[in-house]
């Protein structure tokens, strides 16, 4: 019989198509493109999909996508899995970041991996000899893969090491701690300590001597997690550490200090500010990290209403007068005031500032850091910046009789201050005003507007969803809004939010305006619930309202409203 024979029929064959062929099948490119695209390809090499999405002709996921059916491979959307850690284990950072994979689970006795190259016969065999397992492969976007190796390879491994190294002997002499603080395994300690929190997110590390540990706390998204848990041993040389790089007194352990410091992760440079106190345990330390490398905030992006944003920004547009932004601690002030400083027009304005620290520098805005030593205070650098010509002038905080002084003068001789103070709400920022001895005949003549904010974690996108409220959470909702209870949501947790349910913050505000009513209200020492009463009638948006709306279009849940808001009165 003839051989040719034996072959089946052409029409019953299985013709296995190339992955150029099934793009262009899909109308993704055209056959001139992959004409192009395998071109380029034979001359720099690299695979096609990653010249493709080069040359941004496809998408990552629709090269993924179709990616999956040409190899009959599952594919993983990353920020829906959750990657386990008993996996996790098997397969160290560096091989993950390496080769763009991400170990995400053990399922009958095999290792299952997700790929951006699935065809990458050499890393496959890789694996298996370092997991010493069989290995199922699926496939991922590179991008989501790598967001996934930041979001679950963390530094515990690697601090842990580096803490096991150090052992020191039980007592120190004050005299040898700088010494034995620059040890390689202190160093790195602190270097990791820093990476992680950066790579998390956090805004703050807190480091705590306790009775039978040291405890480690990072404050992410406004709410501090405890990460890690030190021997004792390694307090006073890590303290000592921190206190070095920040040029504090490394043998006064009583006084409270502060001090700075940088510090490069991953090729960014991160300004550390920190602060450390003694306890009845030794001394604390709590180190604010400053990344100058983040984008700054635009206006529109903070979270304002629409109608709000655009009164204040047409009130950011004075002359003189003075804009005020209240909330405590952490309400994220600072922010809200260097978006403003950020939509003024720098070429023909002088912009000047006082602040303490200063958290991000501004090109072509002339910044200036209080140095209590020098005796540079607030209300001394306000007054020299005064003599220099400015249209506009930021003071970083209003904390004292001598500032809201000079900020009222600055604003009656035809500046525009624009300046932090800490009070519960915008009628709050009136009074305590008064309380550092401001005249109301001052207040209501140069005050224009006034901020009031608080910040509440966003709901993860990822994994939002419905949720029926309690009656605690129906009761909030039913004193700020119509009895009718629209769909709320909350995050369920995933991968993206590393299981909390929150990823960001936003803003809730409270915004208002000085109008002639209430500066003769102010002026006639009326109580604060009537000028209240008075801006709600004028059409001010409560910080609870506002809260109350945002949970309303799922930015937020009506828990976090409450717990960041309700508690005012």
């Amino acid at each position: 019989m003839d051989k040719e024979s034996n072959k089946p029929p052409i029409s019953d064959r299985v013709v296995r198509k190339t992955l150029g062929e099934r793009l262009v099948e899909e109308k993704l490119i055209t056959p001139e493109q992959l004409v192009s695209a395998m071109a380029l390809q034979q001359q720099q090499g690299g695979r096609l999909g990653d010249i493709l999405i080069k040359q941004e002709l496809v998408k990552p996921e629709q090269l993924a996508v179709v990616l999956s059916i040409h190899l009959n491979l599952p594919l993983i959307d990353l920020k829906r899995h959750v990657v386990q850690s008993r996996a996790l284990r098997l397969i160290p950072e560096e091989m993950a970041r390496r080769h763009a994979v991400i170990p995400l689970d053990i399922v009958n006795d095999s290792l299952m991996v997700v790929m951006a190259d699935p065809e990458d016969i050499s890393t496959i065999e890789d694996i298996k000899a370092q997991s010493k397992m069989r290995v199922e492969v699926a496939l991922g976007v590179q991008s989501d893969i790598e967001r996934a190796i930041d979001l679950n390879y963390r530094s515990s491994g690697a601090i842990e090491k580096q803490v096991s190294q150090y052992a020191p002997a039980p007592e120190i002499k004050t005299d040898d701690l700088a010494q034995t603080a620059a040890r390689t395994p202190i160093a790195e300690t602190l270097d990791l300590l820093v990476a992680q929190a950066v790579k998390d997110r956090a805004s703050d590390i807190h480091i705590e001597p306790q009775e039978d540990r040291l405890r480690i706390r990072y404050r992410i998204d406004g709410i501090l997690h405890d990460m890690f848990s030190f021997p004792l041993n390694i307090h006073a040389p890590l303290l000592s550490r921190v206190k070095i790089l920040s040029e504090m007194d490394i043998s006064e352990q009583r006084r409270p200090q502060d001090g700075q410091f940088s510090i490069k992760i991953s090729g960014k440079e991160v300004d550390i500010r920190t602060a450390t106190m003694e306890t009845p345990y030794g001394e604390r330390a709590t180190l604010r990290i400053l990344d100058r490398t983040l984008a700054l905030f635009t206006l529109a992006e903070l979270g304002f209403q629409p109608d709000v944003l655009k009164k204040y920004q047409s009130l950011l547009k004075s002359p003189y007068g003075m804009i005020l932004v209240g909330g405590p601690t952490g309400s994220g002030k600072t922010t809200t005031l260097y978006a403003s400083v950020n939509e003024l027009d720098r070429n023909e304005l002088n912009i000047m500032t006082i602040e303490d620290p200063i958290e991000y520098s501004f090109m072509d805005i002339n910044q200036t850091q209080v140095n209590a030593k020098a005796g540079l205070t607030f209300a001394g650098g306000l007054r020299a910046i005064m003599r220099h010509d400015p249209n506009v002038i930021l003071v970083g905080e209003i904390r004292d009789k001598e500032t809201v002084t000079t900020a009222v003068q600055a604003a009656l001789t035809g500046h525009l201050v624009l300046s932090s103070i800490h009070a519960n709400d915008a009628v709050g920022v009136l009074f305590r005003l008064m309380d550092l001895d401001a005249e109301p005949a001052s207040i209501s003549s140069t005050l224009i507007a006034i901020v009031a904010q608080r910040m509440v974690r966003r709901i993860c996108t990822r994994c939002r969803a419905p949720h029926q409220l309690n009656e605690e959470e129906q009761q909030a909702v039913k004193s700020e809004m119509a009895p009718t209870v629209p769909t709320f949501y909350h995050g369920t947790g995933c991968n993206l939010c590393a299981g909390t349910g929150y990823r960001g913050r936003t803003g809730i505000f409270e915004f208002l305006v000085m109008s002639e009513n209430i500066r003769k209200m102010l002026r006639d020492r009326a109580s604060a619930s009537e000028i209240k009463a008075q801006a709600v009638s004028e059409g001010m948006l409560t910080m609870k309202q506002d809260g109350i709306r945002k949970a309303k279009e799922g930015i937020t849940s009506v828990s976090e409203v409450i717990r960041n808001v309700f508690a005012i009165n």
